[in-house]
């Protein structure tokens, strides 16, 4: 029987509908979601009750450059910019006399600075890097033994014997081999297999050990005033860590050294500050999405966002919001912009007279006055 122009629609339409089923259910994708418990998100209440104080941030131009992720001052005395590009951006408090200070080839996360005054920077594609102050780079480290590489690099602090503690956000997935820092950390965190950890780099003996792990994506993080803990950034699960300096390869979801020190935050917690007067200041990336929460018990729906383009994910709206907490967790101030004209505020640093906010994206340097 001789088909008519109709019936081939259907068979069409069907035959579209059966791939694309078959696409959604059975194409392989990386990660391999793992079913949690995700708690309600508060919403902007309480302590983080809905504001305008990030609202109308004055800006410093970057030029061509864009994605100042952190931002630090140096032992100089000028203002130091990690940028998208690999570059980092030295310039005056105020912007005036911007200059490329170095380039590392890769992607500097997070930096600070040795007694030497030399900077020490996690580089997400190469790993942990020091920068001589004429610019020139070479690896401190990217494993911690032979088999063990440290695939994600992302914030770093330089404790006063010299110590350098930083992050490994995912050793699951490396920014250098699954398309840069912000879809490695879209897989680790749909993932949720908690792959993440806390290093430690003596110079002394130059080798680089494991303090915690266990971390849904670490992130930023800082050191107490006395330099007895680390306050480590969990993004993936909207919290901030406490735990000793000193441990050694603890888990940190079975050990009782490690402490929750704030728990269901708002957003998805990204940088981690000192600032004055005993100040921690904390960047929320984005806000968190309730469909995104409600996913969290089935792994295998996951699997499927994964298979969906990357602006159909449940990523959160932007929303601008910095917050100050003090060493014990309590919120001391709290900055937001419901409108998000300032993207991805990832960080903040304060200084005496300004406070500078980080971001993922943004073209320029925003902040405030003090």
């Amino acid at each position: 029987m001789r088909k008519t122009p109709l019936r081939n629609l259907a068979l069409g339409a069907g035959a579209v509908f059966a791939a694309a089923i078959a696409y959604l259910f059975f194409w392989p994708v990386p990660a391999r979601p793992v079913a949690w418990e995700a708690p309600v998100a508060p919403g902007f209440t309480g302590a983080y009750a809905s504001n305008t104080g990030l609202s109308g941030l004055r800006s410093i131009e970057l030029g061509e450059e864009y994605g100042p992720e952190h931002i630090a001052p140096g032992p100089d005395g000028k203002l130091y910019a990690a940028m998208t590009s690999g570059t980092i951006l030295r310039m005056d408090p105020g912007g005036e006399n911007r200059t490329v200070f170095a380039d590392t080839g890769g992607r500097v996360l997070g930096f600070d600075f040795d007694a030497q005054g030399r900077m020490i920077a996690a580089d997400a594609m190469k790993g942990l890097l020091v920068v001589e102050i004429d610019g020139k780079s070479r690896l401190l480290t990217d494993h911690v033994d032979a088999d063990d590489r440290i695939g994600y690099a992302n914030s770093v602090i330089v404790a006063p014997d010299g110590a350098i503690f930083f992050t490994d956000a995912s050793t699951r997935f490396s920014p250098s081999q699954w398309g840069g820092t912000l879809d490695a950390s879209i897989l680790d965190i749909i993932e949720q297999s908690a792959s993440g950890r806390v290093l430690v780099y003596e110079p002394a003996t130059t080798k680089t050990r494991v303090v915690a792990h266990g971390f849904s994506f670490a992130n930023g993080i800082a050191l107490s005033a006395d330099g007895r803990h680390l306050f480590v950034n969990e993004t993936g699960r909207y919290r901030i860590w406490k735990i000793p300096s000193e441990a050694r390869d603890i888990d940190i979801a079975i050990s009782p050294q490690a402490q929750v020190l704030v728990d269901n935050l708002p957003g998805y917690p990204d940088n981690l500050m000192r600032g004055l007067d005993g100040r921690i200041w904390v960047g929320l990336f984005r806000p968190r999405n309730p469909a995104a929460d409600s996913l969290a018990p089935y792994p295998f729906l996951r699997k499927i966002l994964l298979r969906l383009p990357r602006s159909l994910l449940p990523t959160g709206k932007p929303y601008g919001h910095v917050f100050a907490i003090d060493e014990e967790g309590k919120v001391l101030e709290d900055l937001q912009d419901p409108s998000g004209a300032y993207p991805e505020t990832t960080g903040a640093t304060e200084m005496e007279n300004r406070l500078y906010i980080h971001s993922l994206h943004a073209p320029t340097i925003g902040w405030l006055p003090r």
